[in-house]
């Protein structure tokens, strides 16, 4: 990490693309919003920085401009759409509104030579999404690229290490985009591609020792992806030190209590405390049926439940959390003031700030994808680091209605017979969650010779990204009528199945 790229947002929808483009090219990044002051920006000693793009406009009245020392600091910069309006417009050069827009795929062609567009066609497909235009570079720039409908779609300065491109080179439309960014980062700005999961591990471990010195870290493990890697990074800096807290609220999945224990305090030897909690959960369920109030009464149980237990320890003074890296963003993004780091829907609440713990999050610089990467590294199990997301409220919000105890053991056979066959038909690491829910209703059937009036599930199945925006799963039929068959057939109080083809927006993935 000592090698990074400081990316400024300026309201890009493509912001934690660029970073994530950067880390693929084994540079470490960081997201900053625009208005980050410069000293701190100066105290991580970056190699480069990148401008992202913006909905704004450089003449606007309220325009997003950074301190203008950015400009003149001597530290290489790549300005992205608006980033490169932003350069231009502050340098000397002419910016005005297009009397055409741009948007979609362009064919760009390469002007000269650039150590930007080394290894790069002359001519490529970019993706392009702007409104406005340069007509005059500033001084000192040339041009190194334009489209019909852009003169100036890239330019550069080598004596002053400054560059910008009109298009989006961290999207995939755009034809060799990695490559541009990549040039950026090894020939102007002179990185190493040394960024790894196992520098990183490396590297948290060290933070983590020092950190937390002689003393002890409790961590609330739920067995999800996030937690997991960060009790295992923990214990492999600490070892049994680190005290995991499992709370088996109830409503997990078919033997996940069982997979939690083998693995962290089989396998990999850590204190584990299991605690079975699952008749104070559902005591305090009995009856609720609005989704929120649910979510409200799992997550101060949770925190009932696991602060009981953290104070049988004694004085524990850290508390480790698996926060990622969206997280962090989001909590000092461009559209608004500070926002709280843990999401209810995800993390049932989050633990209350009155239990004076000092925060150990060795994932809070990770995407998604790298805690998986990381979680590989260190030998987790694949069915653990590979699993699909579940929600912090777990099947209680798969139960639509009261969740009562029969309820939670219907579903979860239903939801053990979706994954089995997704999974057997290898369809499971293709898509982004496939799960089953329990319908508030009852309908008519007939099994043999006799009348049947049992409940209906629906089979959810979706792809997705990044779970923003997900479109339901073109599953083939077959392996959908085996999922039917197989419910229908061997959970009892079952007589109907039916497959969710609703995408998000305007559904949710989960049913609340």
């Amino acid at each position: 990490m000592e090698q990074n790229i400081v990316v400024l947002d300026f309201g890009s929808q493509y912001t934690q693309l660029i970073a994530r483009r950067v880390r693929e090219n084994k540079v470490f990044s960081k997201v900053y919003p625009y208005y980050v002051p410069f000293e701190k920006v100066l105290a991580d000693r970056p190699k480069g920085i990148i401008f992202s793009g913006s909905p704004a406009n450089i003449y606007a009245k309220n325009a997003p401009i950074p301190d203008r020392r950015f400009f003149y600091c001597g530290i290489p910069i790549l300005g992205i759409c608006y980033g490169m309006q932003l350069l231009s417009h502050k340098l000397g050069g002419r910016v005005h509104k297009s009397r055409k827009r741009e948007y979609g795929l362009a064919k760009l062609r390469i002007d000269g030579k650039s150590p930007l567009f080394a290894g790069v066609p002359k001519k490529i497909n970019c993706w392009m999404s702007h409104g406005d235009k340069l007509d005059r570079l500033p001084e000192g720039f040339e041009r190194l690229a334009h489209t019909e409908n852009a003169p100036f779609a890239a330019m550069g300065n080598a004596k002053l290490k400054i560059y910008a491109i009109q298009f989006h080179a961290e999207v995939a439309h755009t034809e060799f985009g990695s490559r541009i960014l990549k040039n950026f980062l090894t020939e102007i700005c002179g990185c190493h591609q040394s960024w790894t999961s196992r520098s990183f591990i490396k590297e948290s471990i060290r933070k983590i020792r020092e950190q937390v010195g002689k003393d002890r870290v409790v961590l609330g493990l739920s067995g999800g992806v996030d937690s997991s890697v960060a009790a295992v990074l923990i214990h492999r800096a600490i070892g049994k030190k680190l005290h995991c807290i499992f709370v088996d609220n109830g409503l997990l999945r078919l033997r996940e209590a069982d997979k939690v224990e083998k693995t962290f305090r089989g396998h990999f030897k850590m204190n584990l405390k299991v605690v079975d909690a699952e008749k104070i959960f559902l005591s305090r369920l009995k009856g609720v049926i609005d989704p929120e109030k649910k979510r409200k009464a799992i997550g101060r149980t949770f925190i009932d439940v696991f602060q009981r237990e953290a104070n049988k320890l004694g004085k524990v003074p850290f508390l480790a959390q698996g926060t990622l890296y969206p997280d962090v963003i989001e909590s000092v993004s461009y559209f608004g003031g500070p926002t709280s780091t843990i999401k209810s829907h995800h993390n049932v609440g989050g633990l209350p700030k009155d239990m004076k713990f000092k925060l150990v999050e060795p994932l809070k610089e990770l995407f998604k994808d790298e805690v998986r990467a990381v979680g590989h590294a260190l030998g987790i199990d694949k069915d653990i680091v590979g699993r699909q997301p579940f929600p912090g409220p777990g099947l209680a919000v798969r139960i639509l209605g009261e969740v009562r105890k029969d309820r939670c053991d219907l579903l979860r056979q239903a939801d053990w017979i979706v994954i089995d066959e997704i999974k057997k038909a290898g369809y499971y690491d293709k898509i982004w969650q496939s799960f089953a829910v329990l319908l508030p209703v009852q309908s008519v059937g007939v099994m043999g010779d006799e009348r049947t009036y049992e409940n209906a599930v629906a089979v959810r199945a979706v792809t997705s990204l990044d779970g923003m925006t997900a479109d339901w799963a073109k599953l083939p039929y077959d392996l959908l009528g085996r999922i039917s068959n197989r419910i229908i057939n061997e959970v009892r109080g079952i007589n109907r199945a039916c497959y969710d083809i609703s995408s998000k927006p305007p559904a949710t993935i989960e049913w609340e």
